[in-house]
């Protein structure tokens, strides 16, 4: 498999390219990777208005909850948000669900990192590797061990 890392997270036409399958192993190795060694991590989702954001953000959402992170759902809020709330919520990392610019049909996946900033590509190769290996050595909890999600109804308020 090649690179699925571009310059600006993945990106691809979703629910062909940019799968819900690949968005949970995007939550599940992301979750791992970006969290590893953090008791109950916590990770923020934002999304735009695009309508594939939905079905993306459920499977992103299962990924992280898989490998007993939290999950605060953002619901739509700008990209900026995401990587602004990181810091006013403590959060481990973000995620983002957008394709900025791109046409309706297209979407994405962005990480963000515990202090808000895009990941360097070393993280997104790690992440990437995970996927690769079939999840090798990533925590399956169970019961009460699983993540939870919560849902901030207010996060757009707090950012502006």
């Amino acid at each position: 498999m090649g690179r699925i890392f571009g310059t600006d997270g993945v990106r691809g036409i979703a629910n062909t390219e940019l799968t819900a399958n690949l968005a949970y192993g995007l939550g599940r190795a992301g979750a791992y990777v970006l969290t590893e060694g953090t008791h109950k991590p916590k990770i923020l989702v934002g999304k735009d208005t695009r309508i594939s954001g939905d079905m993306l953000e459920a499977a992103l959402v299962s990924g992280i909850l898989s490998v007993g992170a939290e999950a605060v759902i953002l619901d739509v809020v700008p990209t900026p948000a995401v990587a602004h709330l990181i810091r006013e919520y403590n959060a481990d990392a973000g995620i983002m669900i957008s394709a900025s610019h791109n046409p309706v049909e297209y979407n994405g996946i962005k990480f963000f990192d515990n202090k808000g900033y895009k990941l360097q590509d070393e993280l997104e190769d790690e992440i990437q590797r995970v996927i690769e290996s079939g999840f090798e050595g990533v925590p399956s909890p169970t019961a009460h061990d699983l993540g939870r999600s919560s849902i901030e109804g207010g996060a757009l308020d707090e950012y502006t």
